[in-house]
């Protein structure tokens, strides 16, 4: 691949537009834009959970992820492209059950929480939901891209269980909410 940004800044944006990837400009506050931003900040919080020590199998599963949402981004930028299929959907339900098998089940709510791994994973999966609603408000305006709102829902219920997964990993206990424990 040869050399595509050379220069960082065009100044094209100045205006508050942008330019998706079929040549058209539009403003930067559209929902396309918005679900495009919020599946950006998704990737970059994957990024800095990736930072973190991680269990092989959760950081290959992350980096697959990553991969994807890049993916998802261009569909966003090229309306009408569809990248993502069922197989993305299926194989993050693959990894939810293979890592949700291995955690005892749930009896309480859980605060986010735990070890620095686990708590970055509840941002992402809070940052994830935000992408899915940013999705759901551009799909008021056209149809989304086929399998990206099943794919973020998947993506959010696998984060929650990985950050159980790393509290685990790290020996330390999910954090249990305690309803009402602040009354007085």
């Amino acid at each position: 691949m040869g050399h595509r940004l050379t220069k960082i800044y065009t100044r094209t944006g100045d205006n508050g537009t942008t330019g998706l990837a079929d040549g058209s400009r539009i403003a930067k506050d559209e929902p396309r834009i918005e679900a495009m931003g919020a599946v950006d900040e998704l990737n970059s919080v994957l990024g800095a959970l990736l930072a973190e020590a991680l269990p092989e199998d959760v950081r290959a599963g992350l980096t697959d992820v990553q991969h994807d949402l890049f993916d998802l981004g261009g569909e966003l930028s090229v309306p009408g492209h569809a990248v993502m299929s069922e197989a993305h959907v299926t194989r993050l339900e693959k990894l939810l059950d293979g890592f949700n098998s291995s955690l005892p089940p749930l009896k309480d709510f859980i605060l986010p929480g735990g070890s620095r791994a686990a708590g970055l994973a509840h941002i992402a999966r809070a940052v994830c939901r935000r992408a899915e609603r940013r999705l759901v408000a551009l799909s008021h305006q056209e149809p989304p891209p086929p399998f990206a709102l099943q794919y973020l829902n998947r993506l959010s219920d696998l984060l929650f269980v990985l950050a159980r997964t790393l509290n685990r990993y790290a020996g330390i206990s999910d954090v249990l909410w305690q309803q009402g424990r602040n009354r007085k």
